[in-house]
């Protein structure tokens, strides 16, 4: 990408597990959640979530600090189908450092365009923002 600066690095590892993860024959809801580490401007996998609802998913990310998180969700069409669209939940709560915030938010397309996903939710509000029907609601759109 030429002309574009990159603030935050996304190491290999981190790309190697966003591949690994986009490719997993993941059932149910799945989660990949990947911070911010300031100190050396690069990103690194946070945590697995693997067989749990959106609901505990969000009950375990950080009230006060940024994150980027992959979830693969289950999602029953109205003809039957079943499909595991992956959404990108940009865990932005509002009482997170405005420092991490800035380079939270200025690596979010380069972690989308890194991550090869469409769609993203934005959550402000913390555990109320991230729900299974807001997550649906984004899908479908």
């Amino acid at each position: 990408m030429v002309g574009q600066s990159r603030t935050v690095d996304i190491p290999a590892d981190v790309k190697d597990a966003l591949k690994k993860f986009r490719f997993a024959n993941n059932k149910g809801t799945a989660a990949i959640s990947v911070k911010i580490v300031k100190a050396e401007l690069a990103m690194k996998v946070d945590e697995d979530f693997k067989d749990q609802t959106i609901d505990e998913i969000a009950e375990e990310l950080p009230e006060n600090s940024p994150r980027y998180v992959l979830i693969s969700h289950e999602l029953k069409h109205k003809d039957g189908r079943i499909s595991y669209p992956l959404i990108l939940i940009n865990w932005a709560p509002s009482g997170s450092p405005t420092d991490l915030m800035t380079l939270h938010a200025s690596s979010l397309s380069y972690f989308q365009q890194t991550a090869e996903v469409a769609k993203v939710l934005e959550v402000r509000e913390g555990a109320e923002g991230l729900t299974e029907k807001a997550v649906e609601d984004r899908l479908l759109a």
